[in-house]
C-alpha cells in the first residue's frame, strides 16, 4: 500500500482500525427495522414495520459545542457522544416523535482508533438510551485543520410520528410541566471556561459544588435524553406542546413551543436546584438576567399539558423513570415571567 497519503497525515490503516473497534457498540443499537450493516454507503430503515397510518419524519441535527474542549483537555472522551445524541434526539422527541436512527460526523486532527472508539462508544451508550439505531456516520482524519488532539463530533437523527400526534404549539390555560436536567447539558459552556479560568481553576482541581469529583469530570456529566421517560406519551393527546431547554434557556426555548400572542408563567422555586449553578453564578458574578437566558437552571424539558391530562402525565413520566415538576402555566399575554429563585433575592 502507498505511503504517500500516511506521509500527508492521513493514516487510513488507523481509519480501518478504529471501524473495526466500533462494530461491536454499534451493533447493541440495532433495531428490527434497520436493514444492512454497518460499512454501506447509506444507512437503510423500513419504515413500513413501524406500523403507522400517516407517517410524518422529524430530524434534527447538532454538535457538542465548546464542551469538546473541556473532553480533550481532561482526556474523557467516553461521554461528549450521549452528548452529541441528546442535543439531537430531545430535539426530536420536543415534537412527539420516537427517535428511529442516528448518524454520527466525528473530525479529527490524527485518526487515534482508541479515542475513535471512545467517542463512538458514548454515542452507541446514546443510542442506547433513546432506543434508536446508529446507522452510519464518517470519520474524517483532517491535519492542518484540526490540531493532532483536537477533534469536533456532531449528528444527525430521524424520528418519525402519526401526523395527527405531531406535538406542535401549547394552548392557554395548559399546565407546564418540567423534567429535571444532570447539570450543565452541553450549552453555556463558552462563559464556564472564562469562570473557571477567571477563578484560577484546572480540570484536574476538585470540583468546589461537587463532593469527591474532579472539576473536568463533573463539568462533563453528560447530557440527559429524555425519550425514555416521554415514549409513553408519543401518540396520545395528553401534550399539546414541549420545548428542550437549550442555549439560551429558559428565556430562548419555552416561546418556541407558545402560540403567537401568548405567554408563559414559571416558578424555578419547583424545580431541582442544582449546585453548580449557584457556584456559576457567583463566581462569575453572574446576573438572575446572565443565569436565566444562558443556562438551563435545573429544567431540561418542558411539557405544556392540559390541565385534564397533568395527573396522568405525571403518573406516566414517574414510572419510566422520570422526575417531573409542575412549575408553571400559559398564559394569555405575551410576557414570558420567570420567578427567580428565593435565593436571587
Amino acid at each position: 500500500m502507498s505511503n504517500a497519503y500516511k506521509k500527508a497525515g492521513v493514516d487510513v490503516e488507523a481509519g480501518y482500525e478504529g471501524v473495526r473497534r466500533i462494530k461491536k457498540h454499534v451493533q447493541k443499537t440495532m433495531r428490527p427495522e434497520v436493514i444492512g450493516s454497518l460499512g454501506g454507503f447509506g444507512g437503510m430503515f423500513d419504515m413500513s414495520q413501524l406500523g403507522l397510518k400517516e407517517p410524518v419524519l422529524i430530524s434534527g441535527t447538532d454538535g457538542v459545542g465548546t464542551k469538546l474542549m473541556i473532553a480533550q483537555s481532561a482526556s474523557v472522551h467516553d461521554t461528549i457522544g450521549i452528548d452529541a445524541v441528546a442535543m439531537c434526539v430531545n430535539d426530536i422527541a420536543a415534537q412527539g416523535a420516537e427517535p428511529l436512527f442516528f448518524l454520527d460526523y466525528l473530525a479529527l486532527g490524527k485518526n487515534d482508533p482508541s479515542v475513535v472508539e471512545s467517542v463512538v462508544k458514548g454515542i452507541a451508550d446514546g443510542c442506547e438510551l433513546a432506543g434508536c439505531a446508529l446507522v452510519g456516520g464518517e470519520t474524517a482524519e483532517m491535519p492542518g485543520l484540526y490540531d493532532a488532539d483536537e477533534y469536533d463530533v456532531a449528528g444527525f437523527a430521524v424520528g418519525a410520528a402519526e401526523k395527527q400526534a405531531v406535538w406542535t404549539k401549547a394552548e392557554p390555560g395548559d399546565v407546564l410541566i418540567g423534567l429535571p436536567s444532570s447539570g450543565l447539558h452541553s450549552n453555556g459552556f463558552s462563559l464556564v471556561r472564562k469562570i473557571v479560568e477567571k477563578a484560577g481553576l484546572s480540570w484536574e482541581d476538585h470540583a468546589p459544588f461537587a463532593e469527591n469529583e474532579r472539576l473536568a469530570d463533573a463539568l462533563l456529566t453528560p447530557t440527559r435524553i429524555y425519550v425514555k421517560e416521554l415514549k409513553a406519551l408519543f401518540g396520545t393527546t395528553h401534550v399539546h406542546g414541549a420545548a428542550h431547554i437549550t442555549g439560551g434557556g429558559l428565556v430562548e426555548n419555552l416561546p418556541r413551543m407558545l402560540p403567537d400572542g401568548y405567554g408563559a408563567e414559571v416558578d424555578l422555586d419547583h424545580a431541582p436546584s442544582l449546585p453548580v449553578f449557584d457556584w456559576l453564578e457567583k463566581e462569575g458574578g453572574l446576573t438572575p438576567d446572565d443565569m436565566k437566558e444562558t443556562f438551563n437552571l435545573g429544567v431540561g424539558f418542558v411539557l405544556a399539558v392540559p390541565e385534564a391530562s397533568v395527573q396522568s402525565v405525571l403518573d406516566i413520566v414517574q414510572a419510566a423513570g422520570g422526575r417531573p415538576f409542575e412549575f408553571g402555566r400559559v398564559t394569555e399575554t405575551e410576557a414570558l415571567v420567570i420567578h427567580e429563585r428565593g435565593r436571587f433575592g
